[in-house]
This record gives C-alpha cells, structure tokens and sequence, in this order.
C-alpha cells in the first residue's frame, strides 16, 4: 500500500507565494510520473503540473511562468512551487502519481489540501 501526503496549503494574499510538498511511503514500490490537480468550488478537477521520472514537466496554460513543479526521487516526493497567486488558484490541491508496484503500475491520489488566495 502507497500512500501520498500533502501538506503547505493555506491563505494567502493575492500576489503571494506558496510551496506545496506530497511525499509518497509505503515499501517496495517505485514512482513514475507525479503531478498535482486542482479541483475549485462546482468545477472539474484539472491538471496544474505535471513531471516525469526523469524531470520533463507540464504545466496547464493559466499557471505558466507561476507555477514549477520539481521532485526529488531519493525523498518520493514532489513540490508544487506557487508564485504571484491569483483568486482564481484558490481551489483544492491533489497530488498524483503513477506508481509501479510488483510490476503493475496503480494511480493514487492524496487527500487535498486547501489553497485559497484572498484579493
């Protein structure tokens, strides 16, 4: 069993920074791709960022240039960098990632964590 925790949500001012952390644990396991998703209030949950195992990443076009995804593979763990936030980041923010266990590959998510960014 894999588990992912997030945690580095919060309030903060429009303009603001936030860094947010998801560490995966469990054992003999390895991780792919990782990615966090965002889901506000009567919306679709969509994609922010996204990075593989060997560091190529994706990013959704309204956090571009704001936004940086990074991971440190030795930790299992991935971190979602927010500058210059604006209200409409203010959502729910999920962590993902594709993780191979005994050669099949399972997606988990994390719990969420609150972001919410006042004018």
């Amino acid at each position: 069993q894999v588990q992912l925790l997030e945690s580095g949500g919060g309030l903060v001012q429009a303009g603001g920074s936030l860094r947010l952390s998801c560490a995966a644990s469990g054992s003999r396991f390895s991780i792919n791709g990782m990615g966090w998703y965002r889901q506000a209030p009567r919306k679709q949950r969509e994609m922010v960022a996204g990075i593989t195992s060997g560091g190529s990443t994706a990013y959704a076009n309204s956090v571009k240039g704001r936004f940086t995804i990074s991971r440190d593979n030795a930790k299992n763990t991935t971190y979602l960098q927010m500058n210059s936030l604006k209200p409409e980041d203010t959502a729910v923010y999920y962590c993902n990632a594709a993780v191979t266990v005994y050669k099949t590959t399972y997606n988990y998510w994390g719990q969420g964590t609150q972001v919410t960014v006042s004018s």
